[in-house]
């Protein structure tokens, strides 16, 4: 019999490259518009495995359910997996995930907010469209020179100092486990927060969020940075405290940020809301702050990586219902 997958959150370039990979293999995939909850979890009755998302809840209440109707597995079309309740999971549902479906796109794509926060080239095609090419305004820096921090040296990490290692800056880097060997081959400096707080002129999050890493960008640690600092969260939108960015873009502490996530994204990101009021007052005040670039969790969107993650997402099911290996996947 076909292996049932019910696929929440689907928009229409999740179904075409997972149609396309699932020529391979053949499964029956129903793809439900909605974001899987204890209530959305009823859609999954029947089926073999859920495919989720980044906004998507495995809480307990919603591994529960979903046990009781038979299901084992779960796969994440992602690397993160803070939106699941892993304690709730052992025993019922096996997690698998994609690790490392492209670092490049998101890397690259952190690079893309430096450059253009700094060089303020989204500012001057809106001005070129109405026929005004005055520059006022429009003043940036030499990347040359500057010092970078890095927080995480995972795959994405890594890869970002690789992107950045023809621009000729100084590199920091913090991660909880640092590793000398790679520091050596990838030419940067692991330094504590403090440091790296203290010294970088820019600083670019690259690392999970855990209970530890939590609101680790918030007050006190927002007074360490220099002024000026310019912020970029590629991460998770968690990673950084809002109202506290709100009050250091309000003092100057902050010279710019870009954020590709939002702590409180789910009910807006992915999403057209164009037509209706803004409800989250947090999010429409930084969308207010000209100095800050917002833009809808896309760093990982690349031709690339959409093919890398239906090929893992796919492979995971596949090897575990006949047996395979899953072991470099499975969250645990």
């Amino acid at each position: 019999m076909s292996i049932k997958i019910a696929f929440f959150d689907a928009k229409p370039y999740d179904i075409a490259f997972f149609d396309a990979e699932n020529k391979k293999y053949g499964f029956e995939i129903k793809y439900f518009e909605s974001r899987l909850s204890f209530d959305t979890a009823l859609l999954a009755a029947g089926f073999d495995a859920v495919c989720v998302f980044v906004n998507d809840h495995l809480d307990a209440a919603t591994i529960d359910r979903l046990y009781d109707q038979g299901l084992r597995l779960a796969v994440l079309r992602c690397a993160g997996f803070n939106n699941v309740d892993l304690e709730a999971a052992k025993g019922k549902l096996t997690v698998l995930r994609v690790p490392a479906y492209s670092p490049h796109a998101v890397a690259e794509y952190a690079l893309a907010l430096i450059l253009t926060l700094n060089r303020k080239t989204h500012k001057a095609y809106q001005r070129t469209r109405e026929n005004n090419f005055r520059i006022n305004g429009l003043l940036g820096f030499d990347l040359c020179g500057k010092t970078i921090g890095i927080i995480g040296t995972g795959k994405i990490g890594l890869t970002f100092i690789e992107v950045l290692s023809g621009l000729g800056m100084r590199i920091l880097a913090y991660d909880s486990f640092p590793n000398a060997e790679l520091q050596e081959q990838y030419g940067f400096t692991y330094a504590d927060l403090d440091t790296l707080y203290q010294e970088s002129d820019i600083i670019s999050l690259h690392c999970p969020l855990t209970d530890q890493t939590y609101h680790m960008i918030n007050e006190e640690s927002l007074s360490k940075m220099k002024d000026g600092i310019m912020l970029i969260n590629t991460g998770r939108g968690a990673l950084i405290d809002s109202k506290a960015l709100i009050a250091a873009l309000k003092s100057k502490k902050i010279g710019s940020a870009a954020l590709d996530v939002y702590e409180e994204e789910e009910n807006y990101f992915f999403e057209d809301i164009s037509d209706e009021v803004m409800e989250d007052d947090t999010l429409a005040r930084l969308l207010s702050f000209n100095n800050v670039l917002i833009t809808s969790h896309q760093g990982f969107f690349t031709k690339e990586a959409e093919q890398n993650i239906a090929a893992v997402t796919l492979k995971n099911v596949d090897a575990f219902f006949h047996g395979g290996d899953t072991s470099a996947t499975e969250v645990k």
